[in-house]
Formats: structure tokens, sequence, C-alpha cells
């Protein structure tokens, strides 16, 4: 068992959280036990931050005891990941949109009792101002103005020289042009408000899809 980030292991190739809630899984995942301690597997086929671990992600900015806001959180499966690595002292504020897929967040955060699911529209940060300050920002939102929310919610609730995880998705801002040209134009957009620390595109796992780890300028 090496531990590559705080939180996050490899193990016989693949990186592993510890299981916050032994013995259940929140999705579909493998559990793996090592010397009596379980933990997940995290797949990169289903979660694009462990896509970016695999692709040879350096920086990782989310560690036990972090306060995170997650925007896109979808049925919880990446964030039910960040819930296991930020632990019982850590807070993840999952925001999504669709009350269809919070029906599947609520008992997961029941059960983890450090995820706070929220119905709202990430593009609309007001409707949510009561959240606190955090750590850092994960973004995974299908819209044509990704960059624009995250600078959006950055201003609201990320900390002086916070982080953020984004992953473009070209094809939902432009189908008709090369996905290159969108993150060049997307790029621009941030680097006026974040120090661009890495990019990586995580093909094959996710198409037309690049990663990109961000830390806000004082």
């Amino acid at each position: 068992m090496n531990q590559v980030f705080p939180g996050v292991f490899r193990h016989t190739g693949s990186f592993l959280t510890r299981n916050l809630v032994p013995g259940t899984r929140s999705h579909t995942e493998e559990l793996v036990s090592v010397e009596g301690v379980e933990y997940r597997v995290w797949d990169p086929s289903h979660s694009k931050p462990a896509a970016a671990l695999v692709k040879g992600l350096k920086h990782f900015p989310i560690a036990p005891g972090a306060k995170v806001l997650y925007l896109g959180a979808a049925n919880g499966n990446t964030v039910s990941f960040i819930s296991d690595i930020v632990g019982q002292d850590g807070l993840v504020y999952a925001v999504e949109i669709s009350p269809r897929s919070l029906q599947d967040l609520r008992p997961l955060a029941a059960a983890r009792k450090n995820i706070v699911p929220i119905l709202a529209n990430a593009k609309l940060p007001q409707t949510y101002s009561w959240v606190e300050k955090v750590d850092i920002i994960v973004q995974d939102v299908a819209t044509s103005d990704q960059s624009e929310i995250l600078i959006k919610n950055a201003a609201a609730f990320l900390k002086p020289s916070g982080w953020a995880l984004l992953a473009i998705k070209s094809r939902s801002i432009d189908v008709t042009r090369r996905p290159a040209a969108i993150y060049r134009e997307e790029l621009g957009k941030l680097e006026k408000h974040f120090t661009v620390l890495q990019t990586l595109r995580l093909d094959p796992f996710e198409k037309d899809h690049l990663f990109v780890v961000l830390q806000a300028k004082v």
C-alpha cells in the first residue's frame, strides 16, 4: 500500500480511498481489505478526478479535514470518494440541480454524515449563500459557461489562495469547434482569476475533457 496523496492510496495498480463507512458500498465499486483496513477502488472510468490520477495528476489539494464545495454532484459517486478523503473532520457541500439525482445523494449523505446535499443551480450561488468558505471547489457541470460558473462560485465561497478542480467538457461548450481551441479559450478566462498549475486531457476515460488544477490568485 502506497500513499500517493493524503487520503489517496495505490495498491496493485489501482487508486484507493479508505472506506469511511466500512462494510458498505456507495455504488458498485470494488472493496479491498489491506492489513485489516477496508478501501474502495476509485474507478477512472466513472470519476474524473480518478481519471486525472491515472493520467499523472501532480497536485491534489483535497485532504483530510478539508471543506469542499462540489458543483454538479449528480448521484454522488465522486462525492463519496471525496467524503472518504476529507474524513469525519471534513465536509463536502454537494450542489446538484436534478431532484432525481439528489434522491440518490441523500441516503449517501445520511450514511456518511460529512456530505451536505444541496438542491440548487450552480449558476446561482446566491441561492446557497449560507455555505461557509471552503478550501477547494470541484466542478463537474455540463454547460456552456463552465468557467464563468467556477469564477462566480470562487468569488462567493473560496478561501484566499484556495484551490479548484475543473473538468472542461468541450462538447458541452461547442460541438462544432476543436476541443484544443476551446481549452485555450477557457484557460484564458480562468487565468484572470487563478494560477493554472496543471492540465490533463482525460481521454480515453472521458472523451474531449480537460482536467484543470487551479489556485486562486491573492
